[in-house]
């Protein structure tokens, strides 16, 4: 059993952790060494880069389900994947897994100097603000506070994530009316798009209506990405309720009335009032079918 060691009343099982990342490093310079494995030794960043995207969501999955033997199975993934870019750096002579952590702990400590240092922040909001202010002077590059935020996230945090840096400096709604109202006049504008009928306006009002919903998701302090995921899983069950009980009659979806699959989502509706909110929809607002 690892050693534990209780720190602030919690209990911290660390004792073994640096044998065992040395371990894991070790682990993977084997790999990828002679005589190591073929498949690992062919890998270059780009190659595996995909893997480290899907290991990053499946720790989100994990966490979502609340399913801490998963939690641990995918964070060590996502670490394997971390661990396997320092070493093809290490390889190229660019930098070491040491390197790695050194510049995050020093970055870290430098970012908290509420709390390495004497500087006095009175809650989480100076702190965010501070933290902006900080990395601004150590991205000298940067003329912008948004210039940090990937360019290759997914659209919906990105959004969040732009809105989020430009509240931190103070750019943000006075209150949730204000949101609402923006959010009415955006979703005005899309219908009038629409009633033009020109695709590209279309698609430009779209873009104002969904970054306006993600904006009063992050006034409300709910990720938007969570809960579309959410929303999606909820959609699934209950269509895969549809598809099932639809089996058992000798049925398909696709030869049942739309009148059939309305009663049997409703029933699914039913069944899972434990998942919590409305933002229900019905199967024929959503299913074209075909012949």
């Amino acid at each position: 059993m690892p050693s534990r060691t209780k720190t602030n009343g919690l209990r911290c099982g660390t004792g073994n952790a640096g044998l065992l990342f040395r371990r894991a490093v070790r682990t993977m310079a084997r790999l990828r060494e002679p005589g190591g494995c073929p498949w690992d030794r062919e890998q270059t960043r780009d190659t595996i880069k995909p893997y480290l995207i899907e290991e990053a969501y499946e720790v989100a999955e994990a966490i979502d389900q609340k399913d801490d033997p998963a939690l641990k199975e995918e964070l060590g993934d996502l670490l394997f994947q971390i661990l396997f870019h320092a070493r093809i750096a290490e390889e190229e002579g660019s930098f070491t897994v040491a390197d790695v952590l050194e510049h995050n702990i020093e970055k870290m400590r430098s970012r908290h100097p509420h709390v390495f240092g004497s500087l006095k922040l009175k809650d989480s909001k100076a702190v965010l603000k501070n933290w902006e202010e900080l990395k601004k002077k150590e991205k000298r590059g940067r003329t912008s506070v948004l210039d940090g935020v990937p360019k290759h996230l997914p659209a919906l945090l990105k959004a969040h994530r732009i809105q989020d840096k430009a509240s931190r400096i103070g750019f943000d709604w006075e209150n949730i009316d204000h949101v609402f109202a923006k959010l009415d006049e955006e979703l005005s504008e899309f219908r009038q798009a629409v009633g033009e009928g020109s695709p590209s306006r279309i698609e430009e009002e779209l873009g104002d209506l969904l970054f306006s919903i993600v904006n009063l998701a992050r006034f409300l302090k709910a990720n938007p990405d969570t809960a579309l995921r959410k929303a999606i899983e909820k959609f699934v069950r209950r269509f895969k309720h549809i598809e099932g009980e639809l089996k058992k009659k000798g049925k398909d979806p696709s030869r049942s009335t739309l009148a059939e699959m309305d009663a049997l989502w409703e029933e699914a509706k039913k069944s899972g009032r434990s998942e919590g909110g409305r933002g229900e929809v019905v199967v024929s607002d959503c299913v074209k079918r075909e012949g």
